[in-house]
């Protein structure tokens, strides 16, 4: 199908974007000396994610544009939110 390759595309960054996360949030909870660098890396790697998914609506039909959106766009936009969460609760320590 010819979806299938924008979406295992922007799912293959989502899980990139997501272990980078991960390391980040256990970091600054941790307060160790890596977790500015963590954050960091979790936010470019955020950034590359957004460019990589709105490259993919914009170069697809509406209809597939569509659903790249639906199946994806969702959980870009929570791990956006965890991002910034993260970076608050670091600003406050």
């Amino acid at each position: 199908m010819k979806c299938e390759a924008p979406l295992r595309e922007d799912n293959t960054g989502l899980t990139e974007s997501h272990k980078k996360f991960e390391i980040a949030s256990e970091e600054t909870e941790k307060k160790t000396v890596y977790a500015a660098d963590d954050r960091a890396a979790a936010q470019e790697e955020l950034q590359k994610l957004k460019a990589a998914f709105d490259d993919a609506i914009a170069n697809s039909t509406p209809e597939l544009g569509s659903e790249i959106k639906t199946r994806v766009g969702q959980r870009i936009r929570e791990l956006d939110r965890a991002v910034e969460a993260m970076e608050e609760m670091a600003k406050e320590d």
